[in-house]
C-alpha cells in the first residue's frame, strides 16, 4: 500500500505584493510540512497575484516572480510543491505552474485554455499553450522543460490542469489519464459566484472518477485586487470519492486542506476503466523523471468536515453575508483605510451595507480571535484600544431634509445603535433650499414639483454627498456607496448622490434578493453572529427614496415597477438577450396576473431606461462580483453609451400589442 499525504492550499494574495505573497507561500509550505504533507498544491499565479492586469507585461514583474520562485526553493527539501507564476518565453507570456522538489525546479506546465469570458481577460496578457512538444526555457543559466509535462516523482506520476483547463471541452485531463498519471493538480484562481461551489464539487468528483485519478483542487482566497472575491475552495477527490473539502470564505491568509491518497487503490480503479487506453505510456518526450522518496505513512481516517452553513436552506444568504464581509475586510486592510462611512437613510440598501460592515467585525473576530483580527488591521491607529470595534470602524450618517420621515430616521438611529456604529445626524434641508432659491433666482422663476420634479429630487440626493465625503476624509475612511443592481439597470439613482463612494459593495446584487436577505438577517443571520431583530424597522417599510413631499406617497416600485418583475426583465433582456417582443411574450407567461397593457408599459420602460443610463453604470465605484450575471461594464456586461435605444424594437412591440388587443 503506497500512501501519500497531499495538501491543497488557499492563499489570500495581493497583486505585486512580493513580500506578503512570498510570506504566505512560505507559511503554507511550512504548515503543510508540519502536518505531514509531502505534496503541496498552491493556487494559480500565487507568486504575483492573479489580478496584476497590464502589469503582467512589465519585465520587472516577470523577473521579480522568478526571483521569488528561487527564494522558495530552499524550503522544498523532501517535499513536492507546485507554485503559479507568469513565465516569458519565445516572445510571449504564459500562465504557468512550476513543480519543485528537493530544492530543484523540475519544469513548467503552461495553461492550455485561457479564461476570456465574463470577468476574465487572460488572453489580453497570456498566450495559450497548444504545442504537443516540450520546449526548454533558460532561467539564470539553467535550462528547464516547458510544456504539457508529466512528472514522475519517485514512481508517482503527476499532471496539471490549470483552472480553465478543467472547464474546457478539450481539456488536458483526458491525455493525462491515458498517460497513467496518479495525481492531477488543479491550481486555480476561481472567483466566487452564488452556487458555484456545487459546480466545482461535481467537476472535481467527476474528473477523478472519469479519469481514474486523484484530483487536487487549490484556489485563491479573499478580495485579491478590488472587485473579485475568491472563496478559497479546496477539494481533494479520488476515483469519484470526495476525500476532503476545505472551508470557504475564511478570513485567514493561509488555509490548508489535507488528505491521504492511496496510490495503489487509485491505479487499480483506473485499470478497471474501459475508457483507459494506455497508448501514451511509451512516449517519453513530455515526461520529467525526478528521484524522490515519498515518506511512508500509516493509514488515517478520512475526515470530511464541511461547515454547517454550506448545507443550509439559506445558503445564498449565507454566501452573500460571508463573501461581502470578507471582501470589505480585505478592501479595508489592503487599501489601508481606517474605517467605513455609510450615508444611512434608514432604507433597505444603506441598512444592508451597514449590516455587512457589522458582519465583517463579527465574523472576522469569531474566526480569527480578537488579537489576530486586530493585527490584520494594525495600520489603523489605536484600534487595539478601542472599546467598541464597530464604532471605530463604521460611521453612519443620517442626512435629513423636509421630505425625510420619522420612520426612516428612527430606523437609521436604532440600527446604528444595535450594531454599535458611530451615528451622526446632519440636517441638510437649509442647504437644499438655498440651492433651489439660488437657481430659481438665476432662472427668473420659482421651481415647483409639477414642472421640475427630477431636478428637485436630485438636488436633495446630491446635497448629501459633500458632507458625508467630508466626514470620510476627516476620518481617513472609505465611503461606501449604497446603490443596488436593480437601480443600476434602470438608472434609478442620483449620480454624485447615492452613488458617491470609493466602493459600491451591493451594486452587484438585485433589490428583490436584498430585501429577502434583510428579512433573513432580521430573523436568523449567520450562526456565528445571530440575527439583527432591529432590522424589522427597515423591513416593514415600503421602499422609497423619500425625495418628494410626503403627500405624494412616493415608492420605488411606483416609480419603476415591481422589483421581482424588474429583476426578471433585466435577466431576460441583458443576460438572455431577448428582444422586446419576445420578452413581452415570455413575461405574459411568467406573470399572468399582470394586465397586458401594464406589463407592456413596464417592458417598454425597462428598455428605455436601460439604454438611457449606460453612462451611469460606467461611472459606478468598483463593485464586488457576486453573480455571474453582473452589470458592471468594466468586468462583465458591455453596452454602448450611445445607441438607438431600442426605438424600432419598441415600436414593433407597440404594434404587436395593438394587434394582440384586436384578436
Amino acid at each position: 500500500m503506497q500512501l501519500v499525504q497531499v495538501a491543497a492550499v488557499a492563499l489570500n494574495q495581493t497583486p505585486l505584493d512580493w513580500a506578503g505573497n512570498v510570506k504566505n507561500i512560505k507559511t503554507a509550505i511550512s504548515t503543510a510540512r508540519d502536518q505531514g504533507a509531502s505534496l503541496i498544491s498552491l493556487p494559480e499565479l500565487c507568486i504575483t497575484g492573479y489580478g496584476c492586469e497590464d502589469a503582467f507585461f512589465s519585465p520587472d514583474v516577470q523577473q521579480r516572480a522568478l526571483h521569488a520562485l528561487q527564494e522558495l526553493l530552499p524550503l522544498t527539501e523532501g517535499i513536492v510543491v507546485s507554485v503559479g507564476l507568469p513565465l516569458f518565453y519565445g516572445g510571449a507570456l504564459y500562465n504557468c505552474a512550476c513543480l519543485i522538489s528537493n530544492q530543484r525546479i523540475l519544469g513548467f506546465v503552461a495553461k492550455n485554455h485561457l479564461a476570456g469570458d465574463g470577468i476574465h481577460y487572460e488572453p489580453r496578457w497570456f498566450k495559450a499553450w497548444n504545442s504537443p512538444h516540450v520546449s526548454q526555457v533558460e532561467i539564470e543559466g539553467q535550462s528547464y522543460p516547458l510544456g504539457n509535462l508529466v512528472f514522475d516523482c519517485g514512481g508517482i506520476r503527476i499532471g496539471f490542469e490549470i483552472c480553465e483547463d478543467a472547464w474546457a471541452a478539450r481539456r488536458p485531463g483526458r491525455d493525462l489519464s491515458q498517460a497513467a498519471v496518479d495525481l492531477i493538480l488543479n491550481p486555480s484562481a476561481s472567483h466566487f459566484a452564488f452556487g458555484k461551489q456545487d459546480i466545482r464539487r461535481r467537476l472535481v468528483l467527476e474528473s477523478s472518477r472519469a479519469y481514474g485519478v486523484s484530483y487536487i483542487y487549490s484556489n485563491l482566497l479573499g478580495n485579491e485586487a478590488g472587485r473579485i472575491i475568491y472563496d478559497g475552495a479546496t477539494l481533494i477527490a479520488s476515483n469519484g470519492t470526495l476525500l476532503a473539502e476545505g472551508p470557504r470564505l475564511s478570513f485567514k491568509a493561509v488555509v490548508l486542506t489535507t488528505a491521504v491518497i492511496d496510490i495503489d487503490l487509485t491505479r487499480m480503479n483506473r485499470a478497471r476503466l474501459m475508457s483507459f487506453q494506455p497508448d501514451q505510456l511509451g512516449k517519453t518526450e513530455n515526461r520529467v523523471v525526478a528521484p524522490f522518496q515519498f515518506p511512508k505513512i500509516e493509514p488515517q481516517p478520512t475526515l470530511k468536515t464541511t461547515a454547517a452553513w454550506e448545507a443550509s436552506q439559506n445558503v445564498k444568504s449565507e454566501e452573500f453575508a460571508r463573501a461581502v464581509a470578507l471582501g470589505l475586510f480585505d478592501y479595508l486592510r489592503k487599501s489601508r483605510s481606517q474605517g467605513f462611512v455609510v450615508s444611512l437613510s434608514g432604507g433597505a440598501d444603506s441598512s444592508a451595507v451597514a449590516a455587512l460592515v457589522w458582519l465583517l467585525v463579527k465574523l472576522g473576530v469569531a474566526e480569527l480571535g480578537l488579537h489576530s483580527f486586530l493585527s490584520k488591521l494594525s495600520h489603523i491607529p489605536d484600534l487595539a484600544q478601542a472599546a467598541d470595534l464597530p464604532a471605530r470602524l463604521l460611521t453612519c450618517v443620517y442626512q435629513a431634509t423636509r421630505n425625510s420621515s420619522d420612520t426612516t430616521e428612527q430606523a437609521a438611529a436604532k440600527l446604528a445603535e444595535a450594531i454599535g456604529a458611530d451615528y451622526l445626524k446632519l440636517d441638510v434641508d437649509a442647504i437644499v433650499q438655498n440651492y433651489v432659491e439660488l437657481v430659481s433666482d438665476a432662472l427668473g422663476r420659482e421651481l415647483n414639483w409639477n414642472t421640475d420634479d427630477i431636478a428637485l429630487q436630485n438636488i436633495q440626493a446630491r446635497v448629501r454627498a459633500p458632507g458625508v465625503w467630508m466626514i470620510a476624509n476627516l476620518r481617513n475612511a472609505l465611503l461606501l456607496a449604497t446603490s443596488n443592481r436593480s437601480e443600476a439597470a434602470v438608472g434609478y439613482t442620483t449620480m454624485d448622490g447615492d452613488t458617491c463612494g470609493g466602493l459600491s459593495p451591493i451594486s452587484g446584487i438585485d433589490k428583490a434578493f436584498l430585501r429577502q436577505w434583510l428579512l433573513w438577517m432580521e430573523k436568523t443571520g449567520p450562526v456565528e453572529t445571530g440575527n439583527l431583530p432591529i432590522l424589522k424597522l427597515v423591513n416593514q417599510q415600503v421602499p422609497t427614496a423619500e425625495l418628494r413631499p410626503e403627500a405624494s406617497h412616493q415608492t420605488d416600485e411606483t416609480d419603476l415597477m415591481p422589483y421581482e418583475l424588474l429583476d426578471w426583465i433585466e435577466r431576460a433582456a441583458i443576460r438572455d438577450k431577448q428582444g422586446p417582443v419576445d420578452l413581452y411574450r415570455l413575461a405574459r407567461a411568467q406573470f399572468p396576473d399582470y394586465q397586458p397593457a401594464q406589463l407592456s408599459a413596464w417592458v417598454i420602460r425597462f428598455f428605455q431606461l436601460w439604454s438611457r443610463n449606460q453612462w451611469k453604470r460606467e461611472r459606478y465605484a468598483p463593485s464586488f462580483h457576486l453573480d455571474d450575471e453582473n452589470l458592471d461594464p468594466k468586468t462583465w456586461c458591455r453596452f454602448p453609451i450611445l445607441s438607438g435605444s431600442y426605438q424600432r424594437e419598441l415600436e414593433e412591440l407597440r404594434v404587436f400589442i395593438d394587434e394582440e388587443s384586436l384578436n
